[in-house]
């Protein structure tokens, strides 16, 4: 496999990581998360400008047409710079529902608003009792003559409080758990009948509870097939764990740099602690899984276009499982390496550690991707396997 970035993907990365260097250092990070917004909205306009926005849409319905690799190396940049603004939420997520599932007038009519940073989206499909199981809904789409009513109550929207529309995951037919009968409906924020409770996430980004009370949705607002779109959802998921892994890979990177530079400059019995040899193993310990973190990765974007739903599935849960342990095993020496200083709100190595640990729970942890890796058949003995790996 060629591994080598493209030249147009080169300058792609040197401009989103000059954009992070000259406007997202931690102090920024820092005074965007005290905004009312909880982001900074002068950066998506210039994200909007730089046409990050665009990147993954189609050029005919105003994007880039950008892929998975191009998504993974703008992501990692922002995981670098642990950002605040909706793009996950609104380009990654329910843009991908977009792509995959809207009509050619609803693509005309929304994508150019995305893209030139005039809508925010958010997707609602997590609930209470679903965990990890996309299919599990019982938010209920009931049709009538002018469409269909939406009742039922969604959790952690990522950005559902800023967001100007919402696509809603609702059962029209079926039990609670059945892979058929769930449709996609994107509804106004405004809505009568929609309520939203946003908060703050333990990482620093909005988040949103929502509940639906008779909410009335057009016909023209469903997108594609109202009682077969699981298959768009496991797919939009299956691309959202790709550019986590990404987003992780960014943030490992920066917990590697910030630990490497206290260790040269933290002394102590009078000498620098990184001339300690045990402490340069640790480090080293940090390199070897920021390394197989990129590598898996890599290989997680190249697979997230991969039509085959089984092959797909597969590469995506290796990659979580490995981002979830690194998470963890380099989470765990960054801080400790640190010292007490890590865990202060005013360092920075704590808040990539809670982004990362955040990142392993969305959409499947590591323990949740290991069995459905193994249920896929992959190299793995379900009888085998080991939760919740501990890292001493």
């Amino acid at each position: 496999m060629n591994f080598d970035l493209s030249d147009e993907q080169r300058l792609l990365q040197d401009s989103v990581e000059r954009l992070m260097s000259d406007w997202y250092t931690f102090d920024h990070h820092r005074s965007y998360q005290e905004d009312n917004a909880g982001y900074s909205e002068a950066m998506w306009a210039r994200y909007a400008e730089l046409g990050l926005l665009a990147l993954p849409f189609a050029e005919e319905h105003g994007g880039f047409g950008g892929g998975a690799i191009e998504v993974m190396t703008v992501m990692e940049a922002f995981g670098k710079a642990l950002i605040l603004e909706p793009y996950f939420a609104t380009v990654v997520l329910a843009g991908a529902v977009l792509r995959y599932g809207a009509s050619e007038e609803q693509k005309a009519d929304i994508i150019p608003q995305i893209a030139e940073g005039r809508m925010k989206l958010a997707f609602a499909y997590a609930e209470s009792q679903s965990r990890y199981d996309l299919f599990d809904v019982e938010t209920k789409a009931t049709k009538d003559a002018d469409g269909w009513t939406l009742n039922g109550a969604k959790g952690l929207v990522l950005h559902g409080d800023a967001a100007d529309k919402i696509v809603v995951t609702a059962r029209t037919a079926g039990d609670t758990r059945d892979t058929d009968g769930i449709g996609l409906f994107l509804v106004d924020a405004e809505a009568p009948g929609l309520a939203r409770r946003g908060y703050a996430t333990q990482h620093g980004l909005r988040a949103a509870e929502i509940t639906l009370q008779n909410v009335p949705v057009r016909s023209a607002q469903v997108i594609g097939d109202p009682a077969g779109s699981f298959p768009i959802i496991s797919r939009v998921a299956d691309e959202a764990v790709a550019a986590l892994c990404a987003e992780a890979v960014g943030c490992f990177v920066k917990m590697q740099s910030v630990t490497l530079d206290y260790l040269k400059m933290r002394e102590q019995f009078g000498r620098k602690i990184g001339t300690f040899q045990v402490l340069q193993h640790r480090a080293v310990d940090i390199l070897v899984e920021l390394e197989q973190s990129r590598s898996m990765a890599m290989y997680a974007a190249m697979m997230a276009s991969e039509c085959d739903a089984t092959e797909r599935e597969r590469a995506v849960s290796a990659a979580k499982v490995q981002i979830g342990r690194s998470a963890k095993a380099i989470g765990h020496q960054s801080i400790q390496l640190h010292g007490a200083i890590g865990m202060t709100m005013e360092y920075s190595i704590g808040h990539y550690f809670k982004r990362v640990a955040m990142i392993d729970t969305l959409f499947g942890d590591a323990d949740h991707h290991l069995r459905r890796f193994a249920a896929l058949g992959g190299l793995v003995d379900p009888q085998s396997i080991q939760l919740t790996p501990s890292h001493d």
